[in-house]
């Protein structure tokens, strides 16, 4: 079993910065897939932007040039630095992610992680 926890929230003012760290607990294994998503009050939950188990990247189209996601050096911790922050950047922020306690095993990453965190607050004032 594994547990997410987000951390890293607050509140900025537009055009402000912060860095959202993610840390898994428990089976990380050795191969992962790493996800940030949010949701803003009255919206649905939305992708914002994850690392594959490949190390690819991908990003929502409202973050690209503006957030960098990465995986931390230590298996099972990601970060999410978000950078010329909107107020429709503001939500709830949620780590997601898909392990693989064998190197030869990918870990199953579609159609949605397998863990979640509990998220965590993201407010952007204009």
């Amino acid at each position: 079993q594994v547990t997410l926890v987000e951390s890293g929230g607050g509140s900025v003012e537009a055009g402000g910065s912060l860095r959202l760290f993610c840390t898994g607990s428990g089976n990380t294994g050795d191969r992962s897939c790493m996800y940030w998503f949010r949701q803003a009050p009255g919206k649905e939950r939305e992708f914002v932007a994850g690392v594959d188990d490949d190390g690819s990247k991908t990003y929502a189209d409202s973050v690209k040039g503006r957030f960098t996601v990465a995986k931390g050096s230590s298996h099972g911790t990601a970060y999410l630095d978000m950078n010329h922050l909107k107020p429709d950047d503001s939500g709830t922020y949620f780590c997601a992610a898909s392990f693989s306690p064998w190197s030869w095993v990918r870990p199953e990453c579609r159609p949605t992680p397998r863990y979640w965190g509990q998220g965590t607050q993201v407010t952007v004032s204009s």
